[in-house]
C-alpha cells in the first residue's frame, strides 16, 4: 500500500508545497492537487514538479467540461515531462453548480464524455497516428459543416515522456463506478467507508472489471481521511473537523434530488440523517446540519486515535482494496506532517 495526500491550501500554496517536499523525504508516494473553482491545478502541479524529485503528482481532479480532450492530453504530457514521468491524470465530472454556474458549460452526458476523453488522451500520448476520433461528444477533426472545413488530423508535436500516463476517475454513481472499473487505471472515491464499500460498490465494480482490458492491470484505489495519531481524547476529537466538510457535501453540494454525495450517504445506510442534513443545510442552518452528521460516519471516514487503532483502520482500508492510503495529516505537539507520514509508512 502506498501513501497519498491532498495538497493543503491552508497557509498558502508555497508553504503547502514546501511541506510536500518534507513529506516526500518521509516516504509520501503521491500528492493530489485539486482545482474545483480555485486556482488552476496545472500551474500548481508544474511548481511542485520543480520542487520535488520522487513523489508522484496527480490532478484530482481536472473537470471533463472545462478543457478540450486534446488540451487535457497536452497538459498531462507537459506535466509528465516536467516531472520526469511522475504525473497521474485524475478526471471527474465535478457538478452542475460549478460547471454551469462558474464555467457556463452545459452539464451533459458525463459518462460518454469521460469515456471519449480517456480514449483521446491515450491516442494522443501513443502518437501512433494523426489524431482522428468520431464519437457522440467529440469529432476530430471537426466536420466541415461545423467549421471552416480546414481542420486536419494532427499529432502532438512534442514526444511525451510516457505513452501511457495513469488515468484515475473520480466517481460515485453506480454507472460511473462501473465505467471507472472498465477503463481507468485508478479510482478516486470520496467519503469512503471501507467496511461498507463492497455493499455499496461491489456490483458496479464487478460489472466494470468484467469488461476491463487485461492490459490495464489491477485498478488502483485511493481513499482514506483525516490522520491524527496519539493517545489523548483530543486526538480522537480531531475527527470532528471532518464534520463541516461532510455537511457541505451531503447537504449543500447540489439541489434536492441532484446531490451525488447525499445519495452516497443514503446508500451507506444513513437515509434519515442524509435528509435532515440536506434540509438544514439548504435552509441556511449550516451549524445544525453539521451537528446532524452521525459520529459513526466521522469515525469510519477518518484515521484518528492511538497508533494501534490507526493500524486497524489502515488494515480495513487495505482489506477493501485501497492501494493508496489517502491521508490528511493533523500533527500534534512534537509532530509534523512529515513525521506522521513516516509513522504511517511503518504501520503499513
Amino acid at each position: 500500500m502506498k501513501i497519498s495526500t491532498m495538497l493543503s491550501y491552508s497557509g498558502g500554496f508555497k508553504q503547502a508545497a514546501d511541506q510536500v517536499v518534507e513529506m516526500e523525504k518521509a516516504g509520501l508516494d503521491l500528492v493530489w492537487v485539486a482545482e474545483a473553482y480555485g486556482f488552476d491545478s496545472p500551474s500548481l502541479m508544474g511548481y511542485l514538479a520543480a520542487l520535488t524529485q520522487k513523489v508522484e503528482i496527480g490532478a484530482a481532479i481536472l473537470p471533463i467540461y472545462t478543457r478540450t480532450p486534446t488540451l487535457i492530453a497536452m497538459t498531462s504530457a507537459g506535466i509528465d515531462a516536467l516531472s520526469d514521468g511522475r504525473f497521474n491524470l485524475g478526471l471527474g465530472a465535478s457538478g452542475p453548480q460549478v460547471i454551469e454556474g462558474f464555467h457556463g458549460v452545459p452539464y451533459t452526458n458525463p459518462l460518454g464524455r469521460t469515456r471519449e476523453i480517456v480514449e483521446i488522451c491515450r491516442d494522443v500520448w501513443k502518437r501512433e497516428a494523426p489524431l482522428v476520433h468520431s464519437g457522440k461528444n467529440f469529432t476530430l477533426p471537426l466536420p466541415p459543416e461545423q467549421g471552416t472545413g480546414l481542420g486536419k488530423p494532427l499529432k502532438i508535436i512534442a514526444h511525451p515522456v510516457r505513452s501511457e500516463i495513469p488515468i484515475w476517475i473520480a466517481s460515485l454513481g453506480e454507472k460511473n463506478v462501473e465505467l471507472t472499473a472498465e477503463i481507468a487505471d485508478g479510482w478516486i472515491p470520496i467519503l469512503f467507508i471501507p467496511e461498507r464499500a463492497s455493499d455499496v460498490w461491489g456490483a458496479p465494480l464487478s460489472a466494470g472489471k468484467a469488461k476491463r482490458d487485461s492490459s490495464l492491470g489491477e485498478m488502483m484505489i485511493t481513499a482514506g481521511g483525516l490522520l491524527a495519531i496519539g493517545d489523548g481524547e483530543d486526538v480522537v476529537a480531531l475527527r470532528e473537523m471532518q464534520r463541516s466538510m461532510v455537511a457541505l457535501y451531503v447537504g449543500g453540494m447540489g439541489a434536492k434530488g441532484k446531490n451525488f454525495y447525499n445519495e452516497l450517504a443514503i446508500r451507506y445506510g444513513y437515509e434519515k440523517e442524509a435528509e435532515v442534513i440536506q434540509d438544514l443545510y439548504l435552509s441556511g442552518k449550516k451549524k445544525e446540519a453539521e451537528a446532524a452528521v452521525p459520529a459513526e460516519f466521522l469515525e469510519l471516514t477518518t484515521l484518528c486515535g492511538p497508533e494501534s487503532y490507526v493500524k486497524e483502520r489502515i488494515a480495513a482500508f487495505k482489506e477493501a482494496g485501497v492501494t493508496h492510503l489517502q491521508v490528511h495529516p493533523m500533527p500534534q505537539a512534537g509532530q509534523s506532517a512529515a513525521s506522521l507520514i513516516a509513522t504511517v509508512k511503518e504501520l503499513i
